[in-house]
């Protein structure tokens, strides 16, 4: 029993302490960061993004992975706990048996275990209070960085459609003003001649035929023959009178 109670004792002793301050440092660090400096000073806007982002990324997962391990941690001491209120409750049914039998030098010393596993509850009692701090800080780190991560995203999605926007406009004023856009003109005014003269060749077959004529000719036509017979008739009838 007293073996349990001094690893109990020695457990606290850890080094969790160090590797929260780290972690808490390295993303305070990341959270107050202004992405817009960064990018601005940036030779690759791009690329800067890609890293802020992915250090973004990694911090999160390293702050959600200290936070289980102090959740972890809180659970394995409150079970310590559990056992060191035992050892309590049997040094004291131990210190009345000794009493019981009048010795008083066994109960003072089962009284002074009692002692030492209460003294161990009450740190055990104090870091996981301790725990429960770095936890709620934890929380706290992950919704900023959260934000931070959705803000970085936003902004290379940004970034993205901009740099495509400016690439896809060099190109299309490089190709405008590049040789091919002349030849491929000049290749469009040579099938529009070779149209031009295929049309003109459809139309010739049409030359010199006799068109269908309209209804207006084919009436004036009518009166033109009316005038005609009757010049033909006058021109009988002076005919006879000068016969006769």
């Amino acid at each position: 029993m007293d073996m349990e109670i001094d690893r109990v004792r020695l457990y606290p002793k850890s080094q969790t302490g160090v590797r929260r301050m780290g972690i808490f440092s390295r993303t305070r660090d990341i959270i107050a960061a202004n992405i817009t400096d960064m990018l601005d000073k940036a030779e690759d806007p791009a690329k800067m993004i890609r890293l802020i982002i992915l250090e973004m990324e990694e911090t999160l997962v390293e702050v959600r992975s200290s936070a289980a391990r102090s959740l972890a941690e809180q659970k394995e001491m409150r079970r310590h706990i559990a056992k060191l209120e035992h050892f309590q409750a049997d040094w004291t049914e131990k210190a009345q048996l000794a009493l019981s039998k009048d010795r008083e030098d066994l109960a003072r010393a089962a009284l002074l275990e009692r002692q030492k596993a209460a003294d161990l509850v009450g740190q055990l009692e104090r870091d996981i209070a301790t725990l429960d701090e770095s936890v709620r800080a934890y929380e706290d780190d992950i919704d900023k960085l959260q934000n931070r991560l959705r803000e970085a995203r936003q902004r290379q999605r940004s970034i993205v459609a901009r740099l495509e926007s400016a690439e896809h406009r060099v190109r299309m004023r490089t190709l405008m003003s590049s040789e091919r856009v002349d030849a491929a003109m000049a290749r469009f005014d040579q099938l529009e001649r070779r149209v031009d003269y295929a049309e003109g060749r459809a139309d010739s077959f049409d030359l010199g035929s006799k068109a269908q004529p309209s209804l207006a000719d084919e009436i004036a036509a009518l009166e033109s023959n009316d005038k005609v017979d009757r010049e033909l008739e006058a021109l009988k009838r002076k005919l006879g009178d000068t016969s006769n």
